[in-house]
């Protein structure tokens, strides 16, 4: 292998990963993860220095441009390591292992993740970011790599002891508590939540708050399900605050990664898809609640956002959009007063800056992140001499003007790579927000995307992870499948397409087949895919939903819709296995938990038939449009068709305008004929 690509690239130029594709010109002689990287170390007798990150992760910039790109450390890592370069995102198998050791071992982790490992891929220090230099009571790379040099070189044994030790620690043990997850562990997860809530500014827990959306989900199902106001109320004011914030883009829509305070005021202003997906979910979820235009007005925008700036010409959805431009974080979303008055009429121009918090000397170092926190509506109607209707009339015609204005200056990074697990949740949010609003456009969206998942990242047998110019690549994981099978499901629910159950049962089948792990859960990797360290296997709800919690959710709900009970054994076995995690940490496995949610409401199986068309229609709108988390609808059929046919057939009656069949607790009843008996027969009307 020669020592460079060339003079001015290293391996990294190879690689279609804009994170790697990012360090594909640093001086350090990166290489990508690959068994000839781990052969070399043991050839030359080298520990391999890991460094994992993602395109759009601001420490990850600085650690690049503090170290990678520094000649004394490129020189280090050049002659007595092999250094490799990891894309998180793409790599969540080899992310998830070498964090889990951070943990244990730092009691905290994060990106930028430096791992040193033994040529069989053996941990034995690991951190986070490093300076150049030592500071503030960090260690830096340049005091790092001489001492680990030194240790791997003189102290074999100790080095092979502390990794043999934390591999050890790393192998997935997991006991079931033999009894499955009590009702009550219910009711501890939403008091736990309770327990965390800030009732004055929303969301849970100190700086630095992240939305959590999975944990606002669980919540307004609880209240579905238990009849706690509670619930439903921290999400709602959680929502409502972030709304408000400079966490949400006030300009452009698009929630950022994080707020830096407790006040949802200053973002990480990185935009995941992810948190996108799954917020447009939330604020859907919360308007068939409460009906709050302005929620329906938040969907939409994020929509429309996504839209714009996340979506590839054939449907499928961007990664990540970069918090830095220009060489500053948050440089394209900031704004001076006198950068609002360039673009606006005087009067206008005051308005927004009233509303939004754009004042001389601003509230982020010397500018403004627009925001609402605090707003009172009143001050500013009252102070202008304008209705509520007249400011908001001004607000509407503006913003467009500053979202052009601002579209001329640098944009942030673009990570530009599909991921299929997220594009699964991204297709799950719009189809459940296109059916809940009757907007045919978002449900089209959820169908275009869906039809790039199946063109670019399907061969017929097995998914692929990414997919980016033209390169599908990656064994799938769990989390793809699982969140995929959650947009498949709501895409039925929105269009009634029977296609789209047809996949998500092929998908479980080979979920089943390539995951399962023997006990009743499932592996993060498939049974194909590389050998590593570990076969990971988890419960726990980060940033993301668990995939095995999703899996649990979504098998539950294809139980239902087929009929077929191995779908809903297959659900309880997962919630069975990980019970011992569940009850230990109900706050931690709250998308798990909303799986044994759903077996204790058991929900409603609703079969629509009738000989007309309008009525038919107008009572799925409805259905669709209500907060219905636990129950399932199908139309029927005249004769077996598909999967749905043990649901559906038997159940077609055309004497009437329209028949409903509902089905509960095992128990199916007569069938309630014309819409108005039958909407309050299902409570959809009060």
């Amino acid at each position: 292998m020669q020592e460079r690509c060339s003079t001015e690239f290293n391996w990294l130029i190879k690689s279609k990963s804009p994170y790697l594709l990012q360090h594909a010109r640093n001086p350090v002689n990166w290489l990508e993860w690959s068994p000839e990287a781990f052969e070399r170390a043991k050839t030359e007798n080298k520990p391999v220095f890991v460094s994992i990150g993602y395109s759009t992760c601001h420490w990850c910039h600085v650690m690049e441009d503090e170290s990678f790109e520094d000649p004394e450390v490129a020189a280090l890592l050049n002659e007595s390591f092999i250094p490799v370069k990891v894309d998180r995102e793409e790599r969540p198998d080899i992310d998830a292992i070498y964090m889990d050791a951070c943990m244990k071992l730092k009691g905290q982790g994060g990106w930028p993740l430096n791992a040193f490992l033994t040529p069989d891929q053996k941990p034995f220090y690991i951190g986070t970011y490093f300076p150049k230099e030592g500071k503030y009571g960090r260690p830096g790379m340049m005091d790092v790599l001489p001492q680990i040099r030194e240790i791997y070189q003189n102290e074999p044994e100790r080095v092979k002891e502390i990794g043999d030790r934390l591999t050890e620690a790393l192998e997935v043990k997991f006991e079931s508590s033999g009894d499955g997850v009590p009702a009550t562990v219910l009711h501890q997860g939403f008091g736990q939540l309770a327990r965390l809530f800030d009732g004055v500014h929303g969301g849970f827990g100190g700086a630095p708050k992240f939305p959590s959306p999975h944990q606002l989900l669980y919540l307004l199902r609880y209240f579905n399900w238990h009849g706690e106001p509670a619930a439903f109320d921290m999400a709602d004011r959680t929502l409502d605050a972030m709304a408000s914030g400079g966490v949400y883009d006030q300009f452009g829509s698009g929630f950022a990664r994080y707020s830096v305070d407790e006040y949802w005021l200053v973002p990480h202003f990185e935009k995941m898809l992810y948190d996108q997906a799954m917020l447009m979910m939330a604020y859907t979820e919360a308007w068939q609640l409460s009906g709050d235009p302005r929620y329906a007005g938040i969907v939409s925008d994020l929509a429309e956002f996504v839209k714009r700036e996340m979506t590839h010409p054939e449907g499928g959805f961007y990664s990540a959009i970069d918090a830095d431009s220009e060489g500053a974080e948050g440089t394209y979303y900031l704004w001076t007063d006198e950068e609002v008055h360039a673009v606006l009429e005087e009067r206008e121009a005051e308005i927004v800056c009233a509303v939004y918090d754009i004042m001389p000397g601003g509230n982020f170092e010397g500018k403004s992140i627009p925001n609402m926190v605090g707003l009172n509506l009143d001050d500013v109607t009252a102070e202008f001499g304008l209705t509520e209707e007249e400011v908001e009339n001004i607000l509407s015609e503006s913003l467009p003007k500053l979202l052009e204005a601002r579209g001329e200056r640098v944009y942030p990074h673009l990570d530009d790579k599909i991921l299929t697990s997220w594009n699964g949740l991204m297709i799950a949010a719009l189809a459940k927000a296109g059916a809940a609003f009757g907007d045919g456009d978002l449900i089209e969206m959820a169908e275009r995307a869906e039809l790039f998942l199946e063109e670019h990242l399907w061969n017929g047998h097995q998914l692929f992870a990414r997919w980016r110019d033209g390169e599908p690549k990656f064994h799938a994981y769990l989390d793809d499948y699982a969140y995929l099978i959650w947009g498949l499901i709501e895409l039925h629910q929105a269009t009634g397409g029977e296609k789209y159950i047809g996949q998500a049962v092929r998908l479980a089948e080979l979920l089943e087949e390539r995951f399962a792990d023997g006990a009743g859960g499932f592996y993060f990797t498939d049974k194909e895919g590389e050998k590593l360290l570990v076969r990971e296997k988890d419960v726990l709800d980060g940033a993301l939903p668990s995939g095995n919690g999703v899996a649990a959710v979504q098998l539950w709900r294809l139980g239902k819709l087929t009929a077929d009970e191995r779908w809903s054994r297959r659900s309880e076995s997962i919630i069975n296995e990980f019970s011992g995690e569940a009850t230990q940490y109900p706050n931690g496995t709250l998308t798990l938990l909303t799986a044994r949610m759903a077996f204790e409401s058991d929900g409603r199986e609703i079969v629509v038939s009738g000989s007309s068309g309008p009525d038919r229609g107008e009572l799925l709108a409805s259905l669709r449009s209500e907060f219905l988390p636990f129950d399932v609808w199908a139309e029927s059929s005249e004769e077996g068709s598909g999967l749905l046919d043990a649901l559906t057939v038997g159940k077609a009656d055309r004497s009437s305008p329209l028949s409903v069949f509902i089905c509960e607790n095992q128990v199916c009843h007569s069938p309630v004929k014309g819409l108005g008996q039958a909407e309050e027969a299902l409570g959809l009307k009060e």
